[in-house]
């Protein structure tokens, strides 16, 4: 098996059972197609791993160790550079902006494409669920997420869009920002 082939088995199992909070769907298809928009812009196995396990620490019980131990130190500095400290001893709706801020600092300081590469397809992966429910609820869609604010979302979604725009020769970026620009155009 591949790296990216056991990426795959262990993100199915990490997530067995769970949905995500926007879509009924079984969980597992999020960060699928976060591999798939990845393979848009590289072959190497080791982001695409990267792109399937994005969610594992933050949202199930894997550890970074975990992720090291299994698929080296690449793949485990890719998944962390993307996993958000919850804070989980404060309510999520008080730590929005504090989490947000840290994540957008680790995008912004990096010169890394394959950690730009990660983020730019979970983002977009985001976005595309995100414009499906807007299309059918407008900014309704928000009221299901920690900040409610579209305003707060728009920042935070135009933010990482400059912050990933090295990457804009790229089909997943253009998607990214005519999607930004699209769902957030009312919040300005």
């Amino acid at each position: 098996m591949t790296i990216f082939e056991e990426a795959v088995c262990f993100a199915t199992e990490a997530h067995q059972g769970m949905r995500r909070k926007s879509e009924p769907k079984p969980y597992i298809i999020h960060p699928l197609e976060v591999a798939v928009i990845a393979a848009t812009m590289t072959d190497d196995e080791e982001i695409l791993a990267a792109a399937v396990l994005h969610d594992t620490v933050e949202d199930t019980g894997t550890m970074i160790s975990d992720i090291k131990n299994k698929f080296g130190q690449r793949v485990a500095k890719l998944v962390w550079s993307e996993t958000e400290d919850k804070l989980d001893y404060l309510p999520a709706e008080a730590t929005w902006m504090m989490r947000k801020e840290e994540s957008l600092k680790v995008l912004k300081d990096t010169d890394d494409k394959a950690v730009k590469m990660v983020w730019l397809s979970d983002k977009l992966a985001n976005m595309r669920s995100f414009y499906r429910q807007w299309r059918v609820v407008g900014n309704d869609l928000w009221n299901d997420f920690n900040q409610k604010d579209p305003k707060m979302q728009a920042w935070y979604y135009r933010t990482l869009t400059a912050y990933l725009a090295d990457l804009k020769e790229f089909d997943a970026w253009q998607e990214l920002n005519q999607l930004v620009n699209t769902v957030f155009k009312e919040a300005d």
